[in-house]
């Protein structure tokens, strides 16, 4: 197909979605008219985002092998190809990110903040709905938290062959200064300088490709909070982290993010909340 149908086909497409006269007006137009037309269906500008960096997790083959020069012998080259083969993921890491269920919001301590009836039921659907994908999960890590250790261990009891890990890196927090601000939620600042250093390690200790020795896919839950998810969404995606909070999610939530052997990185699902009965949906 030619430019200019191509053209016709868009503007056709601009009077499907409620364009008016946008076809009568190409058949006529000068070619002025067509320059204009053609800047206005290009007008987007690609964000600084916008460029996928296939290192950002350091972990690049290219980027841990010593380089060698083009004009290296056959005998260099082969050797310098085995070594990036074996520095190359060659399978699928999962990430499945669990919210803790409901929790009393009363509690002024963090062990008064345990799981209430509805939370216990919500991490009890969300446990069974994990245990009937069929998947073979390698472990449980939970927050040291009292919602998130609950919301864990019930989970567990209907996949009780995983053992369960804690970890407080994976602890509630201000993770960056979200964009736009929130009036009523406004941390101080050294908040988001400590809680955000640990949040962003928590990130790259569970978010990177996998290992060149790992055979199969590996499938890893992680139980902990609403603001950390928020946040590890917004870096695994490369979008401006600061968006953190423009995302919502669901108490007992599933978040599923899959990191592709080339350093790719899939959302395949976001606050998924499918399994709760609609009197359990709460946030």
């Amino acid at each position: 197909m030619s430019f200019w149908p191509k053209m016709r086909r868009a503007a056709a497409m601009v009077v499907g979605a409620g364009g008016g006269t946008v076809v009568y007006w190409y058949a006529s137009q000068t070619i002025n008219e067509r320059k204009a037309f053609n800047s206005w269906t290009t007008n987007f500008k690609p964000s600084e985002y916008s460029k996928w960096d296939y290192n950002w997790d350091h972990r690049e083959p290219k980027s841990l092998v010593e380089p060698i020069s083009e004009m290296a012998n056959p005998a260099v080259q082969n050797r310098f190809n085995e070594k990036l083969d074996k520095k190359r993921a060659k399978v699928t890491r999962h990430l499945i990110l669990v919210r803790h269920g409901q929790y009393n919001m009363e509690g002024k301590t963090d062990a008064e903040r345990y799981l209430t009836e509805i939370g216990r039921e919500q991490a009890a659907h969300s446990g069974e709905r994990l245990k009937h994908l069929g998947i073979k999960f390698d472990c449980i890590v939970r927050s040291t938290m009292t919602r998130a250790q609950e919301t864990a261990k019930i989970m567990s009891l209907s996949l009780p062959e995983l053992k369960l890990h804690d970890d407080a890196m994976l602890e509630e927090g201000a993770p960056a200064p979200p964009e736009p601000p929130v009036g009523h939620w406004r941390p101080e600042i050294s908040q988001f300088f400590e809680d955000g250093a640990r949040i962003e390690a928590a990130f790259r200790k569970y978010f990177h490709r996998a290992d060149g020795q790992e055979k199969q896919d590996t499938y890893t839950l992680v139980v902990c909070h609403a603001n950390v998810i928020r946040y590890f969404v917004c870096r695994a995606l490369q979008f401006p982290p600061e968006a953190w909070l423009r995302i919502s999610l669901g108490h007992a939530s599933l978040t599923w993010i899959s990191i592709m052997d080339d350093g790719r990185v899939t959302l395949r699902t976001l606050g998924e909340t499918g399994h709760l009965p609609r009197e359990l949906l709460t946030r």
